[in-house]
């Protein structure tokens, strides 16, 4: 089992910047990527950015040239540097974890934190 606990949400103006933090505790060893997916409301959740224990990212393209991830892998924290944002920006912001132990793969989430862009 994998636990996940975000923070750094909150309410920034268009044009402003929020850090999105994400702590794994549990069988993290068994991880293998994490990332951020966003749902706002009415919508279906969505990718925003993910990387591998390698290192290797991959971006939504809404989040190409403003948004940043970033992670510590020994420790697998995940953070989401969020620039330049905009009120379509506004969403749950979600960690995800995804593991592989003894050959199956589960996905897991954070409980998500709220990222309201609006002046």
């Amino acid at each position: 089992q994998v636990q996940l606990v975000e923070s750094g949400g909150g309410l920034v103006q268009p044009g402003g910047s929020l850090r999105l933090s994400c702590a794994a505790s549990g069988n993290i060893f068994s991880i293998y990527i994490m990332g951020w997916y966003r749902q706002a409301p009415g919508k279906q959740r969505e990718l925003v950015a993910t990387i591998t224990s390698g290192g290797n990212t991959n971006y939504a393209d809404s989040a190409k040239g403003r948004f940043t991830i970033s992670g510590d892998n020994a420790k697998k924290m995940v953070y989401l540097q969020m620039n330049s944002l905009k009120p379509e920006d506004t969403a749950v912001y979600y960690c995800q974890a995804d593991s592989l132990t003894a050959g199956l793969r589960y996905r897991y989430w954070g409980q998500g934190t709220q990222v309201t862009v609006s002046s």
